[in-house]
């Protein structure tokens, strides 16, 4: 039975005589199953005991670069902040480098700089580009973890993933699509801020391939490439969609919904259904207005709470069997929108 502790506290912890232990540990004959029971919680017990010791008073400083719009990303620190407390005797200390719009090279020199300065950790939501994936591989070999955030970059060397499975969001979309048009022909408007983010490219694989085999009826029109950011986003749906254009549905991946409606309403376009991401100040609003039917949301601060887990996992201040799940998709109507959010929303 391994273990790294004295057998006089192993005995002490286990209420048992230090010869009994060491019978146990050894696997000799003649031992009852609930005393061997026994010494495995206490060495258990010790472990834990081990591990609030570790981390009283201990600072973890966390950098968290996010490429998203200002809605989003206040979500992001929102979150965050909110699950910071539950991880006291540690203690978190949080440095925000939050961008509507970061170039390759802007998140490298982020990056960079991060580990010359060091960290004990990075929370990453970024493009899945090569250059991206080797400079998280600079930062682990540095002995830096990083964590990417609601949208991967797999091959890079990160630690962990924290976010929903994108590509269940994809087909959850697809699949409340069809149910709302039904079996006739209509055109259904998608929309990604970018298709680096290889979340939002999980989305939209995921949704037209669940489109192509139970409704092939549905046929797709892309205003992608808006950044999620209401200008440029409002332009590419002007520019796609025509008069002539009936857009029965859409699906937004990646934002900038009260400029996607705003362009749909000049072409005089009311979908029957809109499903969005995200339960941020716009989407909350636009659904209790009627104008988006579904949002799929995934609870950040259980995100964000896996991905300080992760953190202290790697530190060893923390077993991986206290690390908890990641989030899951949700759908949300006007209907079932959750009061903390509301509340904290005031909406």
């Amino acid at each position: 039975m391994a273990h790294r502790f004295l057998i006089k506290e192993i005995a002490l912890q286990a209420g048992l005589g230090v010869a009994t232990v060491d019978r146990v540990l050894n696997d000799r004959a003649h031992v009852r199953e609930h005393t061997r029971l026994r010494v495995e919680q206490a060495i258990k017990e010790l472990e834990k005991q081990e591990l609030r010791l570790a981390t009283t008073g201990r600072k973890l400083f966390v950098d968290v670069v996010v490429e998203a719009p200002a809605r989003f990303a206040d979500e992001i620190k929102s979150a965050l902040d909110a699950e910071l407390p539950i991880f006291q005797p540690a203690t978190f200390r949080p440095r925000f480098t939050l961008r509507e719009t970061m170039s390759t090279s802007d998140v490298l020199d982020t990056l960079h700089t991060i580990g010359r300065r060091g960290s004990h950790g990075v929370f990453l939501k970024a493009r899945d580009v090569p250059e991206i994936a080797e400079a998280i591989g600079e930062l682990q070999r540095q002995g830096i973890p990083v964590v990417t955030i609601f949208t991967d970059i797999p091959l890079s060397g990160r630690v962990a993933y924290a976010g929903l499975d994108n590509r269940v969001a994809g087909a959850t979309a697809a699949y409340l699509v069809g149910q709302w048009l039904g079996p006739q022909p209509n055109t259904v408007l998608i929309t990604m801020s970018d298709g680096h983010f290889r979340g939002e490219e999980e989305r939209e694989m995921s949704f037209r391939r669940a489109l192509r085999t139970r409704h092939p009826q549905l046929k797709l029109i892309d205003a992608s490439g808006g950044h999620g950011l209401d200008g440029p986003t409002e332009e590419r749906v002007r520019k796609v969609v025509s008069a002539e254009t009936s857009i029965a549905a859409v699906y937004s991946m990646g934002g900038g919904n009260t400029a996607i409606l705003r362009a749909l309403e000049a072409r005089k376009q009311t979908p029957v259904c809109f499903i969005g991401h995200d339960l941020d100040r716009d989407n909350v609003r636009l659904l209790r207005e009627g104008k988006v039917q579904a949002i799929l949301h995934h609870d950040l601060r259980q995100d964000m709470r896996y991905a300080c887990q992760h953190v202290m996992h790697f530190h060893k201040l923390m077993p991986a069997t206290a690390v908890s799940s990641s989030s899951s998709v949700v759908v949300v109507t006007p209907e079932n929108v959750p009061d903390y959010i509301a509340s904290r929303l005031r909406l």
